[in-house]
């Protein structure tokens, strides 16, 4: 007799059949909601809002208010995942002969995981680099930072970042390195520049941005559009001393800065930079057409690999679907610019990356073992 206790009423829900269609359906209207939303989003943003997230949330045109529409790609794997272990052990037979699907659904249940670890902990960046270039960091277009640089010594500069994420807290910003903080006084994602009137109040006082204005803007999304990031930082000392007001943007290419205490400093915003413990060298880029037309047929770099930690040096050619794998990091042929001098590398890291080859090995592993079960099971009925 089914007890009727709330608890197995909530285990007979997760284990339910229609539980695994409603969330199956679910996972399918998300992902052709994100299919459209590319359009005006991005694919980058619109994977982010609808399939990694909890709560698909809307904002009515011209108003702050967030109202939570649908289950998020998040929130709907997580319930699929708990639906597939609770069936897995309530339905399934522990025999030899369940074995195949047994391992089916552990496959299954490591392609999630698999999913959830890679929206976690993947960082992804590009590397643009041209030909006889040796670079050894990577940038993220979508993420910008705040530089601290000590150019006292010509020869080593020391540097410091601060992510964006920090920034938009607006608090003040100190380091044992730095002999002052830095007050944010504003962050903005995007931002439109332009020269300020000589009557029009400021609160920069120092650096080119002294003679700028900003308008805020919202932040683009499409792909292959950039954002104009400003920040407004105040350097202070330790007694509350001013060092003046800076408008920083990853627009403004000149560098700003201070002398203090016979130490040159400074400060910029950009891109945010990885580094690497290796570097790169771009030795040729070839961009091969369909002879007589214009029809792209391969991209592909040679590049030079230096690791003197690893003591690796060779040279590798990196090729569509032929990347280079090194230091956890894997480099993918991406753009290409500057008259095919120039070519753009993605750069992934991803700690889960082998988890979905993993599941689809032991799927292919557990249908094999349960069709030749139920084939040896045919054929031992055929023979009696």
């Amino acid at each position: 007799m089914r007890r009727a206790d709330p608890l197995a009423r909530l285990i007979d829900a997760l284990s339910s059949l229609k539980l695994t269609i409603l969330c199956l359906a679910l996972l399918m209207a998300l992902v052709v909601a994100c299919t459209l939303a590319q359009v005006n989003l991005g694919i980058h943003l619109a994977v982010e809002r609808y399939i990694r997230s909890f709560i698909v949330w809307w904002s009515p045109a011209g108003s702050a208010l967030r109202l939570p529409i649908f289950p998020g790609g998040g929130m709907v794997g997580g319930i699929l995942l708990l639906n597939l272990i609770f069936a897995q052990f309530r339905k399934l037979e522990l025999s030899w002969r369940k074995g195949g699907l047994w391992i089916v659904h552990i496959g299954l249940a490591l392609l999630f995981i698999g999913e959830f670890a890679t929206a976690l902990f993947q960082v992804e960046s590009n590397m643009a680099i041209e030909e006889g270039q040796t670079k050894g960091f990577s940038e993220d277009y979508r993420r910008m930072e705040v530089v601290v640089v000590d150019e006292t010594d010509k020869v080593f500069n020391d540097e410091i970042g601060i992510p964006d994420s920090l920034l938009k807290t607006r608090a003040e910003i100190t380091d044992a390195a730095l002999p002052f903080t830095l007050r944010v006084r504003e962050y903005h994602d995007n931002a439109a520049l332009t020269m300020r009137g000589a009557a029009a109040p400021s609160i920069v006082t120092a650096g080119i941005g002294a003679g700028m204005s900003f308008e805020p803007q919202h932040p683009v999304t499409a792909d292959g559009e950039q954002n104009t990031a400003v920040a407004v930082i105040e350097p202070v000392l330790k007694d509350g001393k001013s060092l003046g007001v800076y408008l920083l943007s990853n627009a403004l290419g000149a560098p700003q800065g201070f002398s203090l205490e016979g130490r040159e400093w400074k400060l910029a915003l950009r891109l945010r930079q990885y580094r690497h413990p290796f570097s790169l060298t771009l030795k040729d880029f070839r961009h091969d057409v369909y002879p007589g037309t214009d029809i792209p047929k391969n991209f592909s770099s040679l590049v030079r690999l230096q690791d003197a930690a690893a003591g690796d040096d060779r040279e590798v050619l990196i090729y569509m679907n032929s990347p280079l794998r090194h230091g956890g990091l894997t480099f993918y042929q991406a753009s290409f610019g500057k008259n095919d001098t120039l070519s753009v590398l993605q750069v992934v890291r991803n700690p889960a990356w082998t988890l979905p080859y993993l599941s689809c090995l032991l799927v292919s592993l557990g249908l094999l073992w349960h069709f030749g079960v139920m084939l040896r099971k045919s054929l031992g009925e055929r023979v009696a």
